[in-house]
């Protein structure tokens, strides 16, 4: 089928019949966006356009569209088997990937619980964590504590780490123990300090948090490195450490969320690499398998794991049809190697480098705050008035509208109401991160016109 005849489904006659992702679906029909193929860093719309892909789909095609290898793998994989049985038999390719995971993981997280997206990764995620306390004497260790601003999923316990309030109000009430402090903000501090004379007290005050709770009540913290859902939050690097600190001083399990964030985005394989900390939980996927197949994980640290080997009773009580599916651990095999392979952590570094400089250039627009990030996950924070931090008036909605016309213009981006962020394939070149500033500057400066 071509993409020509594929733009039929650009009308309403057949949009009614699907609900996409937080969208209200009368808003989309005015101007559907619907993709027909991908090659590299662009894709193409059923009407034939192209776009420069600056968000990698949503932080997840790190190899790029069309890769020989993914293709092959999935390919040979499909053709030999497509499918175990999942409450009877594994097969080579998940062990393999396991393998592989425990290879390349920091620290000694060396077992993996395949899944198939982050919202299972994370469910997952808390579930170990209560078993494991439970099986090691502290059967009242429950509690999650997370951060406002953080998103963790879509799931019924994912949804409730979240720590955004509209995206969970509606299926509210939320399941019970999940606690949230202040996200370590720096640009506009919860706390109304100033980095480093802060000595990162926002990750210092957790200490209170946990002892007015009852550290005998808490089984993990959960934080996602860099926080996408909140603007690209980017912690000091002593956060993360103290946070590590902590968890070791109250018997906390500490995880991290990596759905973003690992597999090279931040310029380190994982974000546990770019911060220098180990967790005891890493979830993972997105560009596990770079998009090819779904895939997920939970990879677990050897102390945790020894909890669930023995005697009968003590297995992990928690399963899914698809998790550890052939095909997609085929896939994420080759996507793994193919970042390794090609040094994409190490480009995503040095092409996000230039992204940097290339938006600090941006600044005589006189509407950019902040500039926040690591490696290829890169934010900017719009504002009235970058010496007092002013926001625009509630309704401008100035990173919307800017990242709506960038997508117009042929550029996909993350967008919110006060900014958008980028986070391109990782074989992206600092030739297509100009022509993506490019885009993006004369896409502000349209939006700017109308105000």
């Amino acid at each position: 089928m071509t993409a020509q005849s594929d733009a039929r489904f650009a009308t309403e006659e057949y949009l009614r019949h699907i609900m996409l992702d937080y969208m209200q679906m009368t808003e989309f029909v005015k101007e559907p966006f619907i993709v027909a193929k991908a090659e590299g860093i662009r894709f193409w719309d059923v009407h034939g356009k192209e776009y420069l892909d600056g968000l990698a789909g949503v932080y997840v095609v790190n190899v790029g569209y069309g890769n020989p290898r993914m293709l092959e793998a999935v390919r040979r994989q499909l053709e030999t088997l497509p499918f175990n049985p999942p409450m009877h038999a594994t097969n080579p390719r998940a062990v393999e990937l396991a393998s592989l995971l425990a290879e390349v993981a920091p620290g000694d997280l060396n077992t993996a619980r395949l899944v198939d997206s982050g919202s299972e990764a994370n469910e997952a995620a808390f579930k170990l964590a209560r078993q494991y306390h439970r099986q090691t004497g502290n059967p009242g260790k429950y509690k999650i504590l997370s951060r406002y601003l953080s998103y963790h999923g879509a799931t019924g316990s994912a949804m409730s780490a979240g720590g955004v309030g509209y995206r969970k109000t509606l299926y509210e009430p939320a399941a019970v123990g999940f606690l949230h402090t202040y996200p370590p903000y720096c640009y506009r501090c919860p706390y109304e300090k100033t980095y480093p004379g802060c000595e990162v007290f926002c990750a210092r005050t957790i200490r209170s948090m946990i002892e007015w709770e009852d550290p005998r009540s808490i089984a993990a913290i959960i934080v996602e490195p860099i926080s996408n859902t909140g603007g690209i939050i980017t912690p000091p690097m002593e956060y993360l450490k103290i946070l590590r600190q902590l968890c070791d001083e109250y018997n906390i399990l500490l995880i991290f969320d990596e759905m973003i964030t690992g597999f090279g985005r931040t310029g380190g394989l994982f974000a546990a690499n770019t911060f220098d900390v180990v967790p005891d939980i890493l979830c993972c996927g997105k560009g596990m398998s770079s998009g090819y197949a779904p895939l997920a994980a939970a990879l677990v640290r050897e102390p945790i794991a020894k909890a669930f080997w023995g005697a009968p009773g003590t297995e992990f009580a928690h399963g899914h049809t698809y998790a550890g599916n052939p095909v997609s651990c085929a896939a994420g095999l080759a996507s793994i190697r193919e970042i390794l392979e090609r040094k994409l952590p190490e480009n995503a570094r040095k092409v996000g480098a230039h992204l940097v400089k290339r938006l600090e250039g941006l600044r005589h627009f006189g509407i950019i705050g902040d500039i926040r990030g690591k490696g290829l996950l890169i934010g900017v924070e719009f504002v009235k008035d970058p010496a007092t931090k002013t926001q625009f008036a509630p309704g401008v909605n100035i990173g919307l509208r800017i990242g709506k016309q960038a997508l117009r213009n042929g550029l996909l981006l993350r967008f919110d109401p006060h900014w958008i962020a980028f986070g391109p394939p990782l074989i992206v070149t600092e030739a297509d991160i100009d022509q993506m500033v490019a885009i993006l500057e004369q896409s502000i400066r349209e939006v700017l016109r109308e105000l």
